[in-house]
């Protein structure tokens, strides 16, 4: 019944793939951004990420009440997709536009941008996820969607992970003037200038091989460690000059400096027409075709009542959250610990196209593992292979940089197989209210996997604002970036490994076995039958 072609489930995948540009690039990139660049504190940044989630969150319930409620000639859901397409992407470019404010100002643009960014993503998101669960009303058909849905979801996150810093550096070169004196063989003497005042810049050699001292280092970088790099602020007219070591042969053309607020806006002012692009396919691609029971009447007390007796969705509920917790605790570590741990940032961008790489491996082959094992068990044995894994990066050295990306790549493969299976479980969940209690509330049950992603998401960066604050984090001082270090590796590595075992701890009281879904499934799709008769 319902069985689907393969040009509408690559439509729908599209979509994820637009919102993965979207929730990649803020969970990856927003955190260093605004303490790398827009100069906000990180735990100013962890607490807006927190409260700012958590009340969106609690419009994520508000808006599956809404779609269940629409109805227009294109259905449902499809429409808000359409509604909201451009708007997604502006608001995506302004959480990444940087206005010369006072430290108040920063703070209420941030906090007014990410609000209303996480509002409209919301009118795109619910739906789009309860989309899938009136596409088909057979769960196993489902679960095939989900996996193109995250193949697509994955894609997208690779875009934008893997391209965004190559784009922030094509985007931000500011054409510096640069004097390179061979003191050595493998020792230099870069001195650079600018025409103009720059706030933050990045300089570094484009092999990302010489280490960087100050030749004169500035009061507020006293330690002056030797690092892949530097990031300092420029005035008009005025020299700075460093000492290079561990590359031969360099000269002017083999050293970068890097606009970071001129490259972030621009790269993501590009990426967001594709956003928008994409999830316009979609629309056009994909259709409704499971309603509601055409006795049920519209009662909201009802369906409230419904939901909170709905014992696999308040499971699913904790494990959503739970594991977008683990899921974002890693995406919004990687660039600041590859920035300051390894010292080399765009070697970050190559490790999370492998973990994108890995990630839609671990989608695809999602459909086939959970027939044999079930969606349940599947599901407990990828948190704690993802979660082991992830723990064994704490003995991981800076120069270890196969060990790292085998242990990433490794762990990646079995988070992968969290999402699949999480948005096709809550359609098993929507699913097991109208068998037991004839209505269905679609919009409402998935409106758990949004508030799970947010209010996970913003745990996640209190957690990581919380850590970095008790280590002296300060993205703009070099010398508390260093002493930061063990907590970046924390963060990295045995953090997110706790919150993987308590969710493996949590799934195994989830009731739905397979053998329980393929009895709901022939009896709905009878129900459904004698409606047609």
């Amino acid at each position: 019944m319902d069985k689907l072609s393969v040009r509408e489930k690559i439509g729908y995948a599209l979509g994820d793939g637009a919102a993965n540009i979207a929730w990649r690039g803020v969970a990856t990139f927003l955190f260093i951004f605004y303490t790398d660049v827009f100069g906000i504190s990180p735990a100013t940044v962890g607490f807006l990420m927190l409260i700012a989630r958590f009340s969106d969150g609690i419009i994520d319930v508000i808006m599956g009440v809404i779609c269940d409620r629409t109805n227009t000639k294109y259905g449902k859901f499809r429409p808000w997709i359409l509604w909201t397409a451009v708007p997604l992407g502006i608001t995506l470019s302004l959480l990444f536009t940087s206005p010369n404010l006072g430290s108040s100002g920063k703070i209420i643009y941030a906090y007014a941008t990410y609000l209303l960014f996480f509002i409209i993503y919301t009118a795109n998101n619910i739906p789009y996820g309860a989309l899938m669960a009136v596409m088909t009303g057979d769960d196993k058909e489902r679960t095939s969607l989900g996996s193109y849905r995250m193949v697509g979801a994955f894609t997208g996150g690779m875009v934008v992970q893997g391209a965004l810093l190559f784009l922030v550096a094509s985007f931000g070169n500011i054409n510096p003037t640069i004097v390179v004196d061979k003191l050595d063989t493998k020792k230099y003497e870069v001195t650079v200038s600018t025409t103009e005042d720059v706030k933050n810049v990045n300089i570094k050699t484009k092999d990302g091989i010489a280490m960087f001292n100050w030749a004169k280092a500035p009061a507020e970088d006293s330690i002056n460690a030797p690092t892949q790099g530097k990031s300092f602020s420029m005035q008009a007219q005025k020299e700075y000059s460093f000492i290079l070591t561990g590359e031969e042969n360099l000269d002017a053309k083999n050293i970068t400096i890097i606009d970071q607020k001129k490259g972030y806006s621009s790269a993501i002012y590009i990426l967001s027409v594709f956003l928008s692009l994409f999830l316009l396919i979609t629309f056009l691609t994909t259709r409704e075709r499971v309603l509601p029971p055409k006795d049920q009447e519209t009662n909201l007390g009802k369906d409230l009542k419904d939901l909170i007796r709905n014992r696999p969705w308040i499971i699913l509920l904790v494990i959503g959250m739970l594991f977008n917790v683990y899921n974002s605790i890693k995406q919004g570590i990687v660039v600041i610990y590859f920035t300051h741990y390894l010292h080399n940032q765009l070697l970050a961008a190559s490790y999370m196209v492998g973990l994108m790489l890995a990630s839609i491996a671990g989608a695809m082959i999602t459909s086939p593992l959970g027939k044999r094992y079930g969606k349940r068990n599947l599901f407990i044995y990828a948190l704690i292979f993802s979660g082991a894994a992830n723990a064994l990066l704490f003995f991981c050295a800076p120069g270890n940089t196969v060990g790292i990306f085998t242990i990433g790549i490794i762990s990646e493969f079995g988070a992968a197989i969290f999402p699949t299976l999480f948005f096709a479980m809550l359609g098993d969940a929507a699913d097991y209210s109208e068998f037991k209690n004839g209505r269905r509330a679609t919009g409402l049950v998935y409106s758990a996997g949004s508030f799970a992603t947010k209010f996970g998401g913003g745990i996640a960066g209190a957690i990581i604002g919380l850590v970095l604050t008790a280590f002296h984090y300060n993205g703009q001082d070099g010398m508390s970036i260093q002493g930061a270090v063990p907590g970046i590796i924390m963060l990295m590595s045995w953090i997110p490994t706790i919150i993987a075992l308590i969710a493996a701890a949590f799934m195994t009281l989830y009731p739905l076995t397979q053998k329980k879904m393929d009895v709901i499934t022939i009896e709905l799709n009878n129900r459904r039958v004698k409606e047609l008769a």
